[in-house]
């Protein structure tokens, strides 16, 4: 008895450790990949010369993407092309109003995808990065509306600062919007309206999801494909509406440089990336990432662009930074209950749960921790 119970001390264990690796693997991960693509788009953006067409790079992102679910897809069906068309058939075209729930989040996320582009091209990129967590409070906004839940006073604390530090930032900026505006072609309030209008969309597009997917059984690969298929289609409406004669003249690589290839691969594959990592990190995790994000972000800017960072900036980013942290801590007296909960749900009937949805699996931006 002994010996059995010291080998099932030893098999916890090395689970627990291994559990604890992911963690920091995919810590790891979720900072690296939400830096690297703000200021790789930031880079590719204000480098003079011929600058490629962001719709094309959305949609080319969404083909990569879609591809690359179908690949996986097929490898879950052992290779059997067959068998995956009849499932793909099943998944779109038979459950047509499954599908079409989609139409309306896919819209919403070609929109922020477009609007995340000129938000990076006309502001810094540690300014972008600490405005963009507004959407923590759209989301957490949307949420109290429309699916009726309740925020701690913890949490509504950490919004204010939130909105605070944000404020801040915008006020530490003002005095150089003109500089900016001048010198580089760049419009500070174009890419403030920019990020606001994608932090809207991102937090109605995230509880809109889920709101109609809740209780689905489809796999995150699946949803993808089905965002896809209409991101796809809609970028290609937008592409023709803002560039379709330019395109016409030039192509539709015209400007890609391996640069702007390694940024359109960050966002179709680093999107997918957090999709999988981020089921092994908890909520606290997550806003540890976000804010190593920004401090990753503001320390690069400095020597890549010539950011300057003075005492406001400071204060507002660590204000963003402690209310992301103070938001992500769970609610008093919730996280034993849900804990014991779940590891006792999960013992009793492992093969029956229905796995539930998270929109933030599907959001096809890096800024997941977002």
């Amino acid at each position: 008895m002994a010996g059995g119970s010291d080998t099932a001390e030893g098999a916890a264990r090395r689970q627990h450790d291994a559990n604890r690796k992911l963690k920091y693997i995919s810590l790891a991960v979720l900072v690296v990949q939400n830096a690297s693509l703000i200021l790789s788009i930031r880079y590719v953006r204000t480098l003079p010369g011929d600058r490629f067409f962001t719709t094309s790079a959305v949609v080319m992102a969404e083909i990569l993407k879609v591809t690359t679910c179908l690949l996986i897809i097929l490898v879950q069906k052992r290779g059997n092309v067959k068998e995956m068309a009849v499932f793909l058939y099943d998944c779109i075209v038979v459950q047509y109003r499954d599908t079409l729930k989609l139409a309306v989040p896919s819209l919403i996320y070609t929109l922020q995808n477009n609007l995340q582009y000129v938000a990076i091209s006309n502001l810094p990129a540690a300014t972008f990065q600490v405005t963009y967590q507004l959407k923590i409070l759209t989301t957490a906004l949307f949420s109290v509306l429309m699916l009726r839940k309740t925020l701690s006073r913890l949490q509504w604390l950490s919004l204010l600062l939130l909105f605070t530090g944000v404020a801040i930032v915008q006020v530490q900026q003002e005095g150089k919007k003109e500089s900016i505006s001048d010198s580089s072609n760049q419009n500070y309030m174009v890419g403030l309206i920019a990020v606001v209008i994608s932090c809207l969309s991102s937090g109605f597009a995230g509880v809109y999801f889920e709101k109609i997917l809740k209780g689905s059984a489809a796999s995150v690969w699946v949803r993808n494909v089905q965002l896809g298929i209409f991101g796809i289609a809609l970028g290609m409406l937008g592409l023709w509406w803002k560039d379709g004669e330019a395109i016409a003249e030039r192509g539709f690589l015209f400007g890609y440089t391996s640069m702007v290839w390694s940024v359109i691969f960050n966002q179709a594959f680093g999107g997918l990336l957090v999709a999988v990592v981020v089921k092994y990190a908890d909520n606290i995790l997550k806003g540890f990432a976000t804010s190593f994000s920004i401090i990753v972000s503001t320390v690069t800017s400095i020597y890549l662009f010539g950011f300057q960072v003075d005492l406001l900036f400071s204060v507002g980013a660590v204000l963003v930074m402690g209310a992301v942290y103070m938001y992500s801590l769970p609610k008093p007296g919730s996280s034993s209950s849900s804990s014991s909960s779940s590891s006792a749900t999960a013992s009793s009937s492992p093969s029956t749960s229905t796995p539930q949805p998270s929109g933030e699996k599907f959001l096809p931006k890096s800024v997941l921790v977002n």
